[in-house]
């Protein structure tokens, strides 16, 4: 499953959840946006939260903005109570 995501760097805790614009989830991650450690954080938060491997969370698009397309594996139900 392929989904939106809108991250928020240097936040002060991980957090996913709510929704921007056109209905992207929300990712908010502690890390900063700075050689790829929002990117990892980012991939971590949306495992815990799916309760999936970090390694199964590909980002599809968007490696370098806030604005990400991800794919995660059968994630349907879990996103909809995410998303509210």
């Amino acid at each position: 499953m392929r989904f939106a995501v809108r991250v928020k760097p240097g936040a002060r805790r991980d957090a996913v959840g709510g929704v921007w614009g056109d209905g992207a989830l929300v990712v908010a991650v502690a890390a900063p946006a700075v050689e790829g450690k929002a990117n990892e954080a980012v991939r971590k938060a949306l495992a815990g939260a799916f309760g999936i491997r970090r390694q199964d969370v590909v980002i599809v698009s968007g490696e370098r903005s806030r604005d990400k397309l991800v794919e995660l594996p059968d994630a349907f139900d879990r996103l909809r109570e995410l998303l509210g």
